[in-house]
């Protein structure tokens, strides 16, 4: 099968090479030249675990390639994925421009069959504009050419993407005709040969789908937050209070952890884009305002908890930050914590000495020298009078206490996701401040 994949961002750079990696002819295509030489050298412009092996693999043996221009290709292919970015308009609306010139160019260039599948995260009613935008195309060259269109929301975990999308637990298909869905269903076969777990439905329903998947993790998220920090005020413990409501098994125990808030490409945008929806349809999402409102005032729980410790007296000291993308296994800091966090922590007049395994270039592209980058999270630390954890990579999970009690001129630990134990940091010597106990 000859698919196009357009967009080489996170979402279409994986999903095409994992179909690629299952026998199909994938070309991926982005407007940006020199990403898409990068790519053909091997380079890959994002962090992700075992992305890089499974590209190169794959140009190799043919079967995935890289393009420039959408019209080139477009005869030989047979699907045309979209997986350009929808970001947040002011109003917090999803941009669709990207999108709806990904269907004028099919419009205006196609000359055969084609299933339009969209791959982006887009509001509800995109797949009506996308056809209407091809239709109109068509009618400016006199021509009415048989297509089909589709939704195919992506729900990949970064840091774990590629086993998400190799083992997914459902796919999501939102087609209108028995054409579409025969040729989605050949796509995703390889993939679902042990269990057949694709979800058929309306496309509009697939649309809602993704914003709902995502606006219900982000709820539970802010929901802990917000009883974390009643936890704080009553003398309870949120680790024990987590495991008690995780053991129901109408709950469960996913996303139960309290920490210093949600960022990263799909939580605060999809939220946000759903919220607007609702009020362009003349409705108030009351829960996901306040899911947001949580959020936003979580990312600043670090720094109220560290003004707090030094009665406000902040200017001139050294902090150090484990942790800058907003999550592990990834280098991406949009809507990061540790963004909020540094901004702060800055108009306190406080110096800062970050550390992370991967983000670091993506920190210096977002706010330059104005801290320092440390050699290691170690170095982080020397003559720093509080140290945040913000984001919880493995590596960080099992310091040296005793390295990090001398090489600090405070030892004070803030932990911004419960990862450590109070006791073994009390025994070693540290002054040691989490979140909900």
């Amino acid at each position: 099968m000859n698919i196009a994949i357009v967009g080489t961002g996170y979402v279409g750079l994986v999903t095409g090479t994992c179909f690629a990696e299952t026998g199909a002819n994938v070309i991926c295509i982005d407007t940006n030249a020199a990403k898409i030489e990068a790519l053909k050298k091997g380079v890959i412009p994002i962090y992700e675990p075992g992305l890089e092996e499974m590209v190169q693999r794959n140009v190799k043996a043919g079967r995935l390639t890289f393009g420039t221009s959408l019209e080139d290709c477009l005869d030989q292919v047979s699907i045309v994925f979209t997986a350009v970015g929808t970001p947040p308009n002011e109003d917090g609306s999803a941009d669709l421009k990207y999108v709806l010139e990904v269907a004028r160019t099919i419009g205006a260039c196609m000359k055969r069959y084609v299933l339009v599948v969209t791959k982006s995260t887009v509001p509800v009613g995109t797949a009506s504009k996308v056809k209407e935008v091809i239709r109109r195309e068509q009618a400016a060259r006199g021509v009415e050419i048989p297509f089909d269109v589709a939704s195919n929301p992506e729900f990949l975990k970064e840091g774990n993407a590629i086993n998400d999308f190799m083992t997914p637990d459902r796919v999501v298909v939102g087609v209108e005709s028995d054409k579409a869905r025969e040729l989605m269903t050949k796509l995703y076969r390889p993939f679902l040969l042990n269990n057949f777990r694709v979800i058929f439905m309306d496309i509009p329903s697939a649309e809602m789908t993704k914003y709902a998947a995502n606006s219900m993790l982000a709820t539970r998220i802010s929901f802990m937050n917000d009883i974390a920090n009643l936890c704080e005020l009553v003398g309870a413990d949120v680790n024990m209070v987590r495991s008690g409501i995780g053991s129901d098994t109408r709950i469960g125990r996913k996303f139960l952890y309290p920490g210093c808030g949600y960022g990263g490409s799909c939580f605060p945008k999809d939220v946000k884009a759903l919220i607007r929806t609702a009020e362009e349809h003349g409705y108030s999402m009351r829960v996901l305002k306040m899911v947001e409102a949580v959020n936003e005032d979580q990312k600043d729980i670090l720094f109220r908890k560290l003004s707090a410790y030094y009665q406000g007296d902040l200017k001139g000291r050294t902090i150090a930050l484990w942790g800058l993308a907003f999550k592990p296994e990834t280098d991406d800091m949009r809507e990061a914590p540790a963004l909020v966090l540094i901004k702060k922590l800055q108009e306190a007049g406080c110096l800062i000495r970050a550390y992370d395994p991967a983000a670091m270039d993506e920190a210096r592209r977002r706010i330059g020298d104005s801290i320092y980058y440390a050699k290691d999270m170690y170095d982080a630390l020397l003559d720093a009078d509080a140290m945040l954890m913000v984001t919880e990579w493995k590596e960080f999970r099992l310091p040296a206490w005793g390295v990090i009690r001398k090489t600090m001129k405070h030892p004070v630990i803030f932990d911004g996701r419960n990862i450590y134990d109070p006791h073994e940091l009390a025994e070693a010597g540290l002054v040691y401040h989490c979140i909900g106990k």
